[in-house]
């Protein structure tokens, strides 16, 4: 009966639309297509050679050769851009018939209409179909647009002094992909002083099979300026290999405050590779909250630079590996300024032979004077066929610091099991709830509508339910 219930509620994700009105390009990646997604696209010069030197830069560096195995990505067999021909909207009926179909069942337009959010942006697999700012967030001079949309108005020389700076092409071998073919993705700004009261979303939804998703996410927030933004993505599955490769640039300016939430739920044939980044000045903040249940394999390191004095970051994070999944996810700190502090606290699940693996990196440069940094990764296991690791690095170039580190991993109490179900529960709702309860640090940073989410999300896995 719950493989049952399973199957069905998974719909929820995993379905597919036919591919009507959508151009695609060929496979595979040569200047040529660069050239072509960028003519299509009608950059400014400055972007297309961005774009070349990145194949070029891509060409030279080899792939990663220390997380999970990604030798079956063949990026000659991945089509780099894919769009719907129609035009983005920005009222929600103008999004074409099919299109607008998938986001409201994924419940995109329902959380904007109860004013859960003060904008949102929608993206189907290579552009934004769906952008919208609401009237009173845009009366503070908050400016929250599709990325290409600034690259070509007034906001173009602050796009040009922002972009990829933050993470350059020769980052690593696909942040240099994704600077020779990105294409959609958001660009948001703050000015000082202003709090923005509720969240900012985009939702990245990838459906064509055998594609890559490569959006770019550029957010500055100014002086004492605040700002939630959330992310979701999500994609049917395939019999192919999928292929995630964006890329997040956060500015977050002296005495600013931004908080980035992520819920991933990529399909298990998808190879998620994102880069996100964040610099941090005098008394910034940065808090990272990161779910992440989907993919066959990711490498995800969300990394905060702290170069102002009190700076902060903080990161929340959980990670849930199932059958034929290989997370390698954990964060990156580096404290480049006196009294900077950050925080990492992660979560891990394993289970049906899910590979979980936390990877921490700890930098304290030597003028980071009476800086703290704790990290604590705890990893629950739910079989005796899964495994999670945890790969710690500190790099600490300053005596007079704290620097911390705690790591634990347990696997489910029978005990407890047996009482939960002595009170009426299945033994997998038990579970369930014992798995709720270890997650509660993530979801409760959550706001209600993405708690909820992520709840379902670890019921699904927990049923064995998600593709």
């Amino acid at each position: 009966m719950a493989k049952a219930t399973a199957q069905k509620t998974k719909n929820i994700y995993d379905f597919k639309k036919d591919e009507n009105n959508v151009e695609k390009l060929q496979s595979g990646l040569t200047p040529d297509i660069v050239k072509e997604i960028s003519a299509k696209k009608g950059e400014p010069q400055w972007m297309l050679e961005h774009r070349l030197k990145s194949l070029s830069i891509y060409n030279e560096l080899k792939v990663p050769n220390w997380g999970p195995d990604i030798s079956k990505l063949d990026i000659d067999n991945i089509v780099t851009y894919v769009r719907s021909t129609a035009k983005m909207a920005d009222d929600w009926q103008n999004v074409p018939a099919d299109i607008r179909d998938t986001f409201e069942r994924l419940g995109i337009p329902e959380a904007e209409k109860n004013a859960a959010l003060s904008g949102v942006g929608a993206q189907y697999d290579s552009e934004l179909v769906y952008h919208n700012l609401q009237d009173s967030v845009a009366k503070q001079g908050v400016i929250y647009c599709g990325i290409e949309e600034a690259l070509k108005g007034p906001y173009a020389e602050m796009i040009k002094e922002h972009f990829m700076h933050l993470v350059p092409p020769s980052d690593h071998k696909f942040a240099a992909l994704h600077g020779a073919v990105w294409s959609g993705g958001s660009f948001v700004y703050v000015p000082p002083g202003v709090d923005v009261k509720v969240p900012l979303q985009s939702y990245f939804r990838l459906n064509s099979p055998g594609a890559g998703q490569f959006e770019h996410t550029l957010i500055i927030v100014d002086k004492n300026a605040s700002l939630h933004f959330i992310e979701g993505c999500s994609a049917p599955k395939y019999n192919v290999a999928n292929l995630h490769a964006g890329c997040v640039e956060l500015f977050v300016e002296e005495g600013a405050r931004l908080r980035y939430s992520t819920i991933e739920n990529w399909s298990k044939n998808m190879f998620n590779l994102n880069t996100k980044r964040a610099i941090v000045k005098e008394g910034g903040n940065i808090e990272w909250v990161s779910g992440s249940f989907g993919s066959h394999i990711s490498y995800l390191y969300p990394m905060s630079i702290l170069s102002g004095a009190h700076a902060k970051a903080e990161f929340t994070g959980i990670t849930f590996a199932g059958e034929g999944q290989d997370l390698d996810t954990g964060a990156k700190i580096v404290h480049s300024a006196p009294y900077t502090s950050s925080v990492i606290n992660t979560k891990s699940l394993s289970k049906a032979g899910g590979r979980s693996t936390f990877r921490s990196a700890i930098t304290v440069t030597a003028n980071a004077h009476q800086s703290k940094a704790s990290v604590s990764c705890q990893s629950l296991m739910l079989d005796d066929i899964s495994r999670s690791d945890t790969i710690p690095l500190m790099d600490v170039r300053c005596d007079d610091v704290n620097v911390g580190h705690e790591a634990s991993i347990g696997t489910i109490d029978d005990d407890t099991v047996f009482y939960l179900m002595s009170r009426g529960l299945s033994e997998t709702q038990a579970k369930t709830s014992i798995v709720n309860g270890f997650a509660n640090p993530v979801s409760k940073e959550l706001p209600l509508e993405y708690t909820m989410e992520m709840n379902n999300l670890i019921k699904l896995e927990m049923e064995g339910g998600l593709g």
